[in-house]
Parts: structure tokens; C-alpha cells; sequence
């Protein structure tokens, strides 16, 4: 049965990826996408995912909505071009093209989860500031999405802001923890598993010349280069939103765990945005009740991983 996901993003290099992963594997049917700030400006994001569309000739099947500026912590976002690229494409800049259907009511949202219903997943591939503000005004609505995934976090591993933190959570902690708090059925792909998903130059070669899209090598060499000048020992590219997006039709490609899940520090600080699994027995601390459980993904199974990216981004 085919996935309908209205999928939550800032549209760089590896959402973009994600997208045509979805497009590409006819097992998902991306139906909507808030476009979001995060590693680029949300006007950048907006063109990404338009100029895409029109790639793709699929302006019509996909809406697209505009989505967060600013965190909710009222902060001036932090943007991370020397990974992504000036307009968040790496080398590519996109070209002007006519808004098609782009909406600026952000509220549209509700329409499609109404369409949908227990029928839709969300899959949230950037900071969580749109996702937490529809918690926010629609609570009761947002239990009719049967699932949410949302790549965010570090478990026990060393974050990619700071020492502790991963982007999506130290972006907009407060967010973050408001969807953690109240969201149902929420599976996280943290940095413990996303940092896995390596697409090698190889496999970035073979893809460029098997594959239709020619953007897709320019995007990823980039990628793997800017990532390459702060881990010199990094044999690929790795997808992290892919990997996200994977998680929607591939179960057993992940080693999962449920345990309680919180953000440790809100505020400015060397903890902001932490994210803390609680691995002790149930009922050991009395706020334990307090702090809702998610599953956590930990381990990936690589062939897994190698065989269905390779497999769909070819069409072999």
C-alpha cells in the first residue's frame, strides 16, 4: 500500500535528495511539503522545493506551503551554507520559476491532514518549529496523523552543533519539545543511525551515469566535500533525510528501541538542545511518568540501506 507523507523540511541538499528518493519509489505518495528556515533561509527552501517540482514535472501532485522563519525561541536562525551551498542545492542555483500553486497560508496544513486523516505520515526532516506550532493550535487534530517520523537528535553520540546536540533539536529546542511531548506513534532517526547512511563517490558515480537526473552528482560531491573538510576521514556522503524517509517503508532496515525521550537544556547553554533517552527500569525515578517514550532507532543494517538507495535512485 502506498504511504501518503506530507513531509517537513528546509530543503537543502539531502531533503532534496529525500524527495526524489519519495518521487523515484512508488511505495510513497509525498502529498504535501512545508517548506521550512533551517540550513537555508525559507524563501531558499520554498524555490528549492518548486524548482524540483518543476524538475520533476510534478507541480500538480504536490502542494507546497510555506512553513517557519524563525524558531520559537525568537532568534535570528543560524545558517549552515558551507554545508549546503548558498541557495541550499550545493553548486546548483536554481532558476526562477513561477510560484506554481505555492502557499503562503500556512494553514492549508489542516486541509490535508483532514483529507487524509489516520491515512497520512508526517515526515519531518528539519527543524520542528511548523510541526510544534500545529501541536500547538490543532491538538486534537494532529492525533488523526497515524504516524510521525522525524530525523533529530543524539543518543549517547556526539552531536553535529555542538558536542551534544544535533541541528534540528539545537535549532529550536522549544519546538522539539513540545512535539515530543505531545505526539503520538513518533519514531526518531537521530545522528546514531543517520551518520550511517554513507552514499559513497562510487555510488554517486553510478547513479550519475545510470540514473536521469544530472543534479543529483553536483548536490552530493558537494555535500561529501563540505562534510569532508570537518571529518577528513568520511568515506561518503551521508543522507541523513534519506535515511528518514527510508524509515517510512522500511522497518526492518533499523534496530529500534522505546524509551522516554526529553530535551535537556531550552535555553542558550553548552547543553541546549540535548536530547536524553532514559535507558533505566520503568518507575526508577518519580517524573519518569512524566516524559512520554518514543522509538528510537540505534542500528542500520547497511546492505539494507545500500541495496534499496542504489535500487530506487537508478530504477534497476
Amino acid at each position: 500500500m502506498t504511504k501518503k507523507v506530507l513531509v517537513f523540511g528546509d530543503i537543502g541538499i539531502d531533503d532534496t535528495i529525500s524527495l526524489i528518493y519519495a518521487y523515484f519509489n512508488d511505495k510513497i505518495d509525498i502529498v504535501g511539503v512545508v517548506a521550512d528556515y533551517g540550513n537555508i533561509p525559507r524563501e531558499n527552501a520554498l524555490a528549492n522545493v518548486n524548482y524540483i517540482r518543476n524538475l520533476l514535472d510534478i507541480e500538480s501532485d504536490i502542494q507546497v506551503i510555506g512553513g517557519a522563519e524563525k524558531p520559537m525561541t525568537g532568534e535570528t536562525p543560524a545558517y549552515f551554507t558551507e554545508i549546503h551551498g548558498e541557495y541550499g542545492l550545493g553548486p546548483i542555483i536554481p532558476p526562477e520559476v513561477e510560484d506554481n500553486g505555492i502557499v503562503e497560508n500556512f494553514f492549508e496544513v489542516v486541509d490535508i491532514i483532514n483529507e487524509y486523516k489516520d491515512d497520512l505520515i508526517i515526515v519531518n526532516i528539519g527543524r520542528l518549529t511548523s510541526l510544534a506550532t500545529l501541536f500547538i493550535l490543532y491538538q486534537s487534530l494532529m492525533t488523526n496523523v497515524s504516524r510521525y517520523f522525524f530525523m533529530g537528535g543524539a543518543f549517547w553520540v556526539p552531536g553535529n552543533v555542538t558536542a551534544v546536540s544535533e541541528a534540528n533539536f539545537y535549532g529550536d529546542p522549544i519546538a522539539a519539545q513540545i512535539v515530543l511531548k505531545y505526539a503520538q506513534n513518533v519514531t526518531i532517526l537521530p545522528l546514531n543511525v543517520t551518520q550511517k547512511a554513507i552514499v559513497t563517490p562510487k555510488m554517486i558515480d553510478y547513479i550519475d551515469r545510470v540514473g536521469g537526473l544530472n543534479i543529483i552528482k553536483p548536490m552530493l560531491n558537494y555535500y561529501y566535500n563540505a562534510y569532508k573538510e570537518i571529518y577528513p576521514n568520511l568515506q561518503g556522503a551521508p543522507v541523513h533525510d534519506v535515511l528518514t524517509m527510508m524509515a517510512v517503508i522500511k522497518e526492518d532496515m533499523f534496530t529500534y528501541q522505546t524509551l522516554p525521550v526529553k530535551i535537556v537544556q531550552l535555553e542558550t547553554g553548552p547543553a541546549r538542545g540535548q536530547s536524553i533517552a532514559d535507558i533505566r527500569p520503568s518507575g526508577t525515578m518519580s517524573e519518569a511518568s512524566a516524559v512520554k517514550p518514543h522509538r528510537i532507532a540505534f542500528n542500520l543494517d547497511y546492505k539494507k540501506f545500500y541495496m534499496d538507495f542504489m535500487t530506487t535512485m537508478t530504477g534497476q
